[in-house]
């Protein structure tokens, strides 16, 4: 397993510092008896806040199903102390420039963050469970909406792309701007297990048959599919959507992309069983045009460029700044 395709898991750069003004790290004020992780400038940064925050990573990683060597773990506590010793850089340097954060900023993100619950009573539940008070959360919210603004301000603000830039992009890239072929298809499926024996298929066999002359009778190919189809999307006519190819067994793409425009297939036969396609529309694979997307790409060039001035940022800061780390 790697930690992201970055030096650091906890690489301080402007998309990261943005995502990670939520980080639930750090009880604020350390305890007389908690021990020394770091100083910043004389800022201690304690075991308390560093184990709270290596606790948080390890959940993440453990939902995820993942197992990590002793190698990667050790990669992930440096990591970590890194983070918090270049947040807590960027915070220092955020209120030597003078940065406020008001209340009703704090309000806002807050309340954004509490809407991902169902009720405060969860949302507190959710804080008690990290041993974190609402108090802390809306210190560090503050804290990360300081770094936020002491980036914009002296890296992100003061980059501009040019059209050049964003020309030469588009052109250096073709495959990033093509768009492939999507067929719209609904279908009927009457299951088949792959191991069924030859009564089972022969009787889906002749259920298809039955559909297939309603069909011929004048049945509308949605409503028979909400009344016969066996498939996920019988309730909404039988109806996929758009897709391109490799999103669909081959058998089935295949057939559906051979197809014209209000066509209606025969028997296909898949691991899932028997099925009936009819074709919606079909789009030709094309090439996004420069003008449809010269706005994504100046601010994918931006975010890069952002990204790599705010680690050359920190690094400077990091410099200057007397740290000592105690792990």
């Amino acid at each position: 397993m790697k930690f992201a395709n970055c030096k650091r898991l906890y690489q301080i750069t402007a998309i990261l510092i943005f995502m990670l003004i939520f980080l639930p790290a750090m009880a604020s004020d350390p305890k007389p008896s908690d021990e020394k992780v770091a100083v910043v400038n004389g800022v201690v940064i304690t075991r308390t806040q560093y184990d709270k925050e290596l606790d948080v990573h390890r959940e993440r990683i453990s939902r995820q199903g993942k197992q990590i060597s002793d190698d990667q773990v050790a990669e992930l506590q440096k990591d970590i102390l890194e983070g918090l010793i270049e947040r807590e850089v960027l915070y220092q340097e955020s209120q030597k420039a003078g940065i406020k954060i008001t209340d009703q900023k704090v309000n806002e993100q807050l309340s954004g963050i509490k809407k991902r619950f169902p009720n405060e009573e969860e949302f507190k539940k959710a804080l008690a469970s990290m041993n974190l008070t609402e108090a802390e959360v809306r210190e560090q919210i503050q804290r990360g909406l300081a770094i936020r603004e002491l980036i914009d301000t002296k890296v992100a603000n003061k980059i501009v792309i040019t059209e050049e830039e964003t020309k030469a992009y588009y052109t250096d890239n073709p495959q990033l701007f093509k768009k492939p072929a999507q067929v719209k298809a609904s279908h009927i499926l009457i299951k088949v297990e792959p191991t069924a024996d030859d009564a089972k298929k022969a009787a889906a066999g002749k259920k298809i048959e039955e559909i297939q002359q309603k069909l011929k009778e004048g049945g509308e190919f949605a409503e028979l599919a909400k009344e016969y189809s066996e498939g996920p999307s019988s309730t909404k006519g039988g109806d996929l959507g758009y897709f391109q190819r490799g999103q669909m067994v081959k058998a089935f793409e295949d057939t559906a992309f051979s197809m014209k425009a209000d066509e209606v297939s025969g028997r296909v036969e898949t691991r899932f069983g028997y099925h009936l396609i009819k074709v919606y529309d079909k789009k030709p694979a094309q090439t996004l045009a420069y003008a449809d997307v010269k706005n994504k790409i100046a601010q994918r060039l931006k975010q890069e460029k952002v990204e790599k001035d705010a680690t050359r940022y920190v690094e400077t800061l990091k410099k200057d700044a007397k740290v000592e780390k105690l792990l």
